[in-house]
């Protein structure tokens, strides 16, 4: 025993016995395990109750941000904005085409509704005002050739303005204000898809406007009659579709009318 105590180092006398260590675990390492790094989200459930989520390991995102949306809409003078609005391709504007073509169906706001356009709008309305500029200089010129044969070729400027003024005056301003007027009367409207209506419900007076160049005035007459019907009915029953659940039948029946009236002013003045 006085043997066992005289071996003790001084350094050990003082303070607290340490532990005896055995030689078997000197040589041990100690594994640290991995750590597993946790991000804490801000919590966005109120004190009232709500959704919460809990904490989440680092790298798995949150179901609700992989189903964000993106939003494209970069500022009203930013192009990119609007190139979600050009995004079709040649086949679903030749459907779109010739849906307007066929008008009682009245499911054209079903086809478009994934993916309206503005494409139409523009490409429909510049094409109708350098076809309603030539050929209505090419129109009356025929018809007074008809009738006199001394009549001479001249080209007037002042239809391509005209043309310009009434069909886009006619494609942006009346959709704007039944987007207004709709939405005023407490029902849900979209501008995009109601420009998009009556861009290509203008398709048919671009086909017709060829037709229009018979030097007949009675043939020029059924013509645009039945191209006016065609697009009138477009509008209207697609439109009547559209806000089907509402009292609104005085607002199909103006829709239908503007149209009629747009055709005869292109025959009237276009086509004398």
């Amino acid at each position: 025993m006085d043997d066992s105590y005289s071996n003790i180092s001084s350094t050990q006398l003082l303070g607290s016995v340490p532990a005896v260590v055995g030689e078997e675990n000197k040589n041990t390492n100690y594994e640290v395990p991995e750590a597993n790094m946790q991000t804490f989200p801000p919590n966005n459930g109120g004190a009232g109750g709500g959704s919460r989520q809990g904490y989440q390991t680092l790298g798995s995102p949150t179901e609700g941000f992989e189903q964000q949306p993106a939003n494209n809409w970069r500022g009203v003078f930013n192009v990119a904005s609007y190139q979600q609005y050009f995004n079709v391709d040649t086949d679903i504007v030749v459907n779109r085409l010739m849906s307007s073509l066929y008008p009682f169906t009245g499911d054209f706001f079903s086809k478009i509704d994934a993916n309206p356009d503005l494409y139409g709008l523009i490409w429909i309305s510049t094409t109708l005002v350098f076809v309603l500029a030539s050929l209505g200089n090419c129109g009356t010129y025929l018809m007074e050739k008809h009738t006199s044969s001394s009549t001479s070729w001249s080209f007037d400027v002042n239809y391509i303005n005209v043309a310009a003024s009434v069909i886009y005056g006619y494609a942006i301003l009346v959709p704007l204000a039944y987007y207004f007027l709709i939405q005023y009367m407490g029902s849900h409207a979209s501008l995009v898809r109601f420009w998009c209506l009556w861009g290509y419900s203008l398709f048919v007076f671009i086909v017709s406007s060829f037709l229009l160049l018979v030097p007949v005035e009675f043939l020029r007459w059924v013509i645009i009659l039945i191209a006016g019907t065609v697009s009138s009915c477009f509008v209207a029953l697609n439109l009547r579709s559209y806000i089907e659940g509402n009292d609104l039948t005085i607002l199909v029946v103006a829709s239908f009318f503007l149209q009629m009236a747009l055709a005869v002013f292109i025959k009237a003045w276009f086509f004398p």
